[in-house]
């Protein structure tokens, strides 16, 4: 901490109001953590944010009604880069940890959590660290691309041209490495939802991997963008 004396500011977004009652008696003796506010809702909290100023770390649930937390996350990151965010939830699914990870979350967090260790990771995450359940470890490391080969300067090789993407392929995986949607995508280069969709499905077939955020990630790797 830059200040031993500064209490760590944390806002909650989650919309069961038990589980926000049980935060906030669980950190109300702490010293070192101070509970801002809590919100029931995501775009609550960003209007809160834009209005007023942004917490040190935010406790995020993941299955938030309306803008759920991987929006959140994505939404604040961009305005607002210093602010941590650890995802709370009660999922362990690896397409949920990698979309929350490459939306800008620093930690990735059951709700069983006991509220001594959540409250290290607050500390650690506020300090810059990345954090992940070890428990689920092994859950999670599919999210990560396979290497190509054990060669330390060709370890991520593949260009374009040996994945025969096409220029258009090429046009929606720039856009995908922006962490644009579907519809998004759609959009700015004028063609249907379902026709980004079959891109999509085409540049994961031939990046030999198993959803956006993988090609996204050798996209960048192996700087085919």
């Amino acid at each position: 901490m830059n200040n031993q004396c500064t209490a760590i500011k944390v806002a909650i977004v989650e919309d069961c109001l038990l589980t926000r009652i049980a935060l906030k008696h669980a950190f109300s003796s702490n010293t070192q953590i101070k509970i801002l506010r809590d919100f029931d809702s995501a775009s609550e909290f960003i209007t809160y944010v834009k209005n007023f100023y942004p917490p040190d770390v935010v406790l995020m649930d993941l299955g938030l009604s309306g803008m759920n937390g991987i929006e959140a996350t994505k939404i604040l990151k961009k305005e607002y880069p210093k602010v941590k965010v650890i995802i709370l939830t009660e999922y362990t699914d690896r397409d949920y940890f990698a979309a929350c990870m490459y939306s800008g979350a620093s930690a990735f967090v059951t709700k069983n959590t006991n509220n001594k260790e959540l409250a290290e990771i607050i500390k650690a995450v506020y300090l810059g660290a990345y954090w992940i359940d070890p428990k689920h470890v092994n859950l999670y490391k599919e999210a990560f691309p396979k290497p190509d080969s054990f060669d330390l300067c060709n370890l991520y090789k593949k260009q374009a041209s040996s994945l025969n993407l096409t220029m258009r392929e090429l046009e929606v995986l720039k856009l995908l490495v922006e962490g644009k949607s579907n519809s998004e995508i759609a959009k700015e280069i004028i063609v249907s939802t379902n026709t980004i969709k079959a891109h999509v499905g085409n540049i994961l077939n031939k990046m030999h991997v198993n959803d956006r955020v993988q090609a996204a990630v050798m996209a960048v790797r192996s700087k085919i963008i």
